[in-house]
């Protein structure tokens, strides 16, 4: 038996249809729909020979056939677009689905499905119906089991006087992106693990063995993380300009050993990228003027500079057989993996010519073990002694003598650390010589988080200054007026204390001395009662903004040593 030929007629009902279509009904199929919506999912799954469009569905349909006029458009569209009904059937597609799912036809089958059922990464874990739900666009991240991310944006169709019961969902393919993301954060951790090791493993390693660590992690992850076969890895000798071979792999023994300087001609990629701190991509060995021969039958490569602290200390190469290997995010990962080898570098110590014998280092550990505890002498001490000046004078000498000889504890284990080894086999020798009139300096930081307490004394005693701390202003108000020898040239204060603010700690400091040599610490935008501007116009020195670097430190202590020298406590109490 033939079937008849069938009609689709949007329309209120079957009866209106027959109405309708009186004449056709007899030789014809007739399919009535409610929604036009319906009618474009029936269309894309059979085959009608005509449509009749009812005068109150005109303009939606109008508005769907639009949708089916640019159907040409959205095929040519890089993103699958999809028309979903409330149970997230497929009712239409542009077609980019069926490529990524290798089916032939999408419609009338679950959007998930054909997707594989992903796995939803959000921000959104329930698109479709919260699009529907709200009436609002919707977005979110799927992940399906072959490791591929798409994008998808819901939005619903407004319907007149009804709650929205269709969406057009676009899908976007972001799994290069995300892998791209992915392998970012990979060589970022990758990055900090260089030199991830603890106080102890550290303290137990020589110099020697830390470098062939470095080396060995570098050389892991590089080739492992990022494919690259060839590198070598250079080091600025900031007085000559020479770049010092640190490490080689697959480079001719000609090329590992080669003198390059810093310039930007006659000394290779490697002597530009040092001198411009440009990065450099030679696409094409053979047509690149700047090249010199580095790994055999090399036919590109990729220089980076190593940058800490916006100064650049060397140079990362990686070299190919195939020209124009290297990409922009080949570039754009070595850049980030040569920041993290710079700082690993600088973390271990391996910037300077000649190292700290392990006995030095060894002071410099025990120093760094007692230092925070000898303060907490000091404080102690100088706490009592306010409870005995003008009473006992026995117990008052007495405990002079104890915050003299808890000072002398520091100190002796720093003279003895630099007498073990000349001043140039210290890897800051340079900056020691820069900042010389830093050395003998006195200095009192006063912060509640003992880190903070910490660092001072690591990172200021490396210019031979003498450095102790107090936890409030109360105890390092006694700490001015218990120390002896001129008192303290700079004090560093947090701006928020746990028992003042740091202007309220400065009008204490100037009861005992004629000027304060007072430097603030304070994060950006947090200012308590104004005490920066109260305590600039009191005679504030400087002003440190967290987080600071250890250059802008260093220049807040030398612009207030470089004011008149501080009248002491002793001498200057009022």
């Amino acid at each position: 038996m033939t079937e008849k030929p069938k009609i689709l007629l949007v329309c209120d009902s079957r009866e209106n249809a027959e109405q309708l279509l009186t004449e056709a009904a007899g030789s014809h199929e007739i399919v009535v729909v409610q929604n036009p919506l319906r009618a474009l999912a029936l269309l894309t799954r059979e085959r009608f020979a005509g449509v009749f469009v009812a005068s109150d569905y005109l303009k939606e349909a109008l508005e769907i056939g639009q949708l089916l006029q640019n159907e040409q458009i959205l095929e040519g569209m890089p993103d699958g677009v999809v028309l979903l009904d409330n149970d997230n059937t497929i009712l239409w597609s542009n077609g980019r689905l069926c490529e990524w799912s290798g089916c032939e036809t999408v419609a009338g089958t679950n959007f998930y499905s054909v997707l594989g059922s992903p796995e939803i990464l959000g921000p959104d874990f329930c698109p479709f119906h919260t699009a529907l739900a709200t009436g609002q666009g919707t977005n979110s991240t799927l992940r399906s089991e072959d490791n591929r991310y798409y994008h998808v944006h819901a939005a619903p169709v407004r319907e007149p006087g009804s709650m929205p019961r269709h969406l057009i969902v676009t899908v976007r393919d972001v799994t290069h992106e995300m892998h791209q993301q992915q392998k970012l954060a990979a060589i970022h951790q990758a990055g900090m693990e260089l030199a991830d090791l603890t106080p102890d493993e550290l303290f137990e390693m020589s110099v020697s063995e830390r470098i062939e660590l470095l080396k060995s992690n570098i050389v892991h992850y590089t080739k492992d993380l990022l494919h690259f076969e060839v590198v070598e890895i250079r080091l600025l000798d900031q007085k000559t300009g020479r770049l010092e071979p640190l490490l080689s792999l697959g480079m001719e023994p000609e090329a590992a050993v080669r003198a390059l300087h810093a310039l930007p001609q006659n000394n290779g990629v490697t002597g530009f990228v040092a001198a411009t701190g440009k990065s450099y991509l030679c696409e094409d060995t053979t047509e690149d003027p700047l090249y010199l021969k580095g790994a055999q039958n090399a036919k590109s490569s990729l220089t980076v500079p190593l940058v800490l602290h916006d100064e650049v200390i060397g140079t990362f190469n990686v070299e190919s057989p195939e020209a124009r290997a290297f990409g922009e995010s080949d570039l754009q990962f070595l850049e980030i993996f040569s920041r993290d080898v710079a700082v690993a570098l600088n973390t271990l110590e391996l910037l300077v010519a000649e190292k700290a014998s392990t006995a030095v280092e060894s002071c410099v550990a025990i120093h760094s073990a007692v230092a925070l505890p000898v303060d907490e002498i000091l404080n102690d001490a100088v706490h009592v002694m306010e409870r005995f000046i003008g009473h006992e004078s026995e117990v008052f000498d007495r405990l002079k003598r104890i915050l003299r000889n808890a000072r002398d504890i520091k100190e002796v284990i720093q003279a003895v650390g630099q007498k073990m080894a000349p001043a140039q086999a210290h890897p800051q020798a340079q900056q020691l010589e820069e900042q010389a009139n830093l050395q003998s300096r006195r200095l009192l930081v006063v912060d509640a988080d003992e880190n903070v307490r910490s660092a001072a004394h690591a990172l200021l005693e490396r210019y031979h200054c003498v450095v102790e701390t107090a936890h409030d202003g109360a105890e390092a108000f006694y700490m001015v007026r218990g120390v002896t020898d001129g008192g303290y040239d700079v004090i560093i204060s947090d701006i928020r204390l746990p028992d003042m603010t740091g202007y309220e700690f400065m009008l204490k400091l100037q009861e005992v001395m004629d000027r304060v040599p007072l430097v603030l610490m304070t994060g950006f935008g947090y200012d308590p009662g104004h005490s920066i501007v109260k305590a600039r116009q009191a005679g504030l020195q400087a002003v440190l903004y967290k987080p600071f670097r250890l250059d802008q430190l260093i220049s807040a202590i030398e612009h207030v040593i470089g004011s008149p020298r501080t009248v002491g406590a002793n001498a200057g109490r009022k």
